[in-house]
């Protein structure tokens, strides 16, 4: 299965919150680079953390997401 990014979040803690609202919503959800990318002591990851659909989900994840706004913890 190919995986595509529909979202980046600044953070573990954020893609978390990106990934909860898809799967609730039936999608296939992948976070790259949630373990492997580095911090500096600041909590966040650099670069952030890539949340990913199966590709023929993507379009719809996207909507949904843009239909919902940010994620707010």
């Amino acid at each position: 299965m190919d995986f595509v990014t529909v979202s980046k979040a600044a953070n573990s803690a954020d893609a978390d919150l990106i990934r909860s609202r898809l799967e609730a919503n039936g999608f296939t959800v992948n976070l790259k680079d949630d373990k492997d990318t580095l911090s500096f002591g600041y909590g966040a990851p650099l670069g952030g953390v890539d949340v990913q659909v199966a590709e023929d989900q993507a379009e719809s994840a996207r909507a949904l997401l843009a239909s919902q706004g940010p994620p707010s913890a």
